[in-house]
């Protein structure tokens, strides 16, 4: 199903979103829209909205699993009011956000789906979860000129760490960098380093995403209740790999993103538990 604006969809078709969880693709361009679309869909999520410019195209073998909305995300902000709005229409819903060529990971996600994942959190009287963006990218960039590669993808195995988050109400928060965004560092904003998202999230009335992937409530920005650890999640991402490449600035600069810690991507949860870039809480 197509709609030419969020609006059209709001109106028609907001009744799709309940039960959820929801998922929400933002696509910058075409890279990997098809398999990105597969693989949430496969996690559990429904509907999957695919927010995307009218002159892209939606491959036609997932025309079925997913709900095109047209929109123009060039303008600043536009995935923040996009994502708002749709909080705002399904309040209670569970909610996630990415972009092409992004992937969902949870703990042991080959055996449960998102939707177990999320009950099991919401028992725990917890309303979102962190979720570290983990930099994947090609192995060899001659065969991959713009970093992407399922078949060979990698990733860092070490170079992760978090500084104490500054201001007020910031209780159980953390800024955490890592990755290509770290190794690559002069040519990423500093606004844009941190690999952190809070990228699933109950929605409720008056919550809003702000810049910067928080909310503008403090709790929903922490990575653990008070009382002992939380889930979290991994959302493996070949968009700083991919904007790296086509980036004028920096390409003429990179000829590899492998280095002495890189390591092939297995496309398993239990890679991800093993080097830490995930947390299967207490008892899940």
């Amino acid at each position: 199903m197509r709609h030419d604006s969020l609006q059209t969809f709001l109106r028609s078709g907001a009744a799709a979103l309940a039960p959820g969880p929801v998922a929400m693709i933002f696509a910058e361009d075409a890279v990997e829209l098809a398999s990105t679309i597969r693989h949430h869909r496969a996690a559990g999520f429904a509907p999957i909205l695919v927010f995307m410019a009218p002159y892209l195209d939606l491959p036609e073998a997932v025309t079925d699993a997913c709900i095109r909305i047209d929109c123009d995300l060039t303008g600043d902000g536009a995935m923040v009011d996009a994502v708002n709005a749709v909080i705002a229409a399904a309040p209670g819903t569970w909610m996630y956000y990415c972009y092409n060529a992004e992937y969902l990971f949870h703990p042991f996600c080959e055996t449960r789906t998102v939707r177990e994942m999320l009950a099991f959190h919401a028992e725990e009287r917890r309303d979102a979860m962190l979720t570290y963006v983990v930099d994947l990218y090609a192995g060899d960039l001659d065969a991959a000129a713009d970093a992407v590669s399922l078949e060979d993808a990698h990733l860092d195995r070490t170079g992760y760490y978090a500084l104490a988050r500054e201001g007020e109400a910031t209780d159980r928060q953390l800024d955490f960098f890592g990755g290509l965004r770290w190794r690559f560092e002069e040519h990423v904003p500093p606004s844009r380093r941190r690999i952190d998202r809070i990228g699933l999230f109950r929605a409720k009335p008056g919550l809003r995403l702000r810049d910067g992937h928080v909310f503008n409530d403090p709790e929903y920005n922490t990575y653990a209740c008070p009382w002992h650890h939380n889930l979290t999640a991994a959302i493996c991402s070949f968009r700083t790999a991919k904007a790296l490449r086509v980036n004028p600035g920096s390409r003429e600069h990179i000829r590899s993103f492998k280095w002495h810690n890189s390591a092939p991507f297995e496309w398993h949860s239990r890679q991800l538990l093993d080097l830490g870039l995930m947390e299967p809480g207490q008892w899940f």
